[in-house]
């Protein structure tokens, strides 16, 4: 080191010093000589150390650069791996969605395909009572006096004459539709009975209208009798 240069040098000297008090000229340049040797031999190692010393720490710093430079790799490693992290858990989240979704499609593909063939039931089973309505109006209108009007929302109205002896026009109306139970449902009766529910209750357990419309057209004249 620089201090041991500096120690070495005057170690030299005082060494010098003495030597000149005890040997001659000859000697004495001989040891000049050695001395001019040992100084560059030193001031050689010197800058040859000190050449060592900057390139040590310019590596060092090179160690350093090339530390930080990980340092920072590995950080954006960190990062890109917890944006991969999210990016593969918002996939799976959305993968998960459009499954759910998928499933609640098929779920409500099924439930109208139901409720299709439900209405299609109904529709079915409406069409068959209104032929069967259609079938009977010839025959109820020639032997009951009968008349059939179909009117709004899907409603039929029932108006009897020839009821009433003394007023043989006179009509006695009721108004019948289906619900949305497909089953018969008097909507109105003028002049009103009290046995209408219990017409209506049992042409639902027997679906025999013929006889429905019969019952009514009795309790009918029975009325226009009091």
């Amino acid at each position: 080191t620089e201090d041991e240069i500096i120690h070495f040098e005057r170690e030299i000297k005082e060494f010098w010093t003495k030597l000149k008090s005890v040997y001659g000229t000859e000697q004495i340049n001989q040891t000049l000589a050695l001395r001019d040797s040992c100084k560059e031999s030193i001031k050689a190692l010197s800058d040859k150390w000190s050449k060592k010393l900057k390139e040590g720490d310019l590596m060092i710093d090179k160690i350093q650069e090339y530390s930080n430079e990980i340092l920072q790799q590995n950080q954006r490693i960190s990062e890109n791996q917890e944006h991969f992290a999210q990016i593969k858990s918002n996939l799976n989240q959305e993968e998960k969605q459009k499954k759910d979704l998928t499933d609640s499609i098929q779920e409500l593909k099924e439930e109208l395909m139901k409720k299709k063939e439900l209405i299609s039931s109904k529709n079915k089973a409406t069409k068959e009572r209104a032929d069967r309505l259609c079938k009977c109006k010839v025959l109820l209108e020639e032997r009951l006096g009968l008349e059939i009007r179909r009117i709004p929302n899907e409603q039929l109205q029932f108006i009897f004459r020839h009821i009433d002896h003394k007023h043989p026009d006179k009509p006695y109306v009721f108004t019948l539709s289906i619900n949305e139970q497909g089953d018969y449902e008097v909507t109105s009766c003028t002049p009103p009975l009290d046995c209408m529910a219990e017409f209506q209750l049992k042409v639902r357990e027997t679906n025999n209208f013929s006889a429905f419309v019969a019952n009514i057209r009795k309790a009918f004249t029975a009325y226009s009798y009091k």
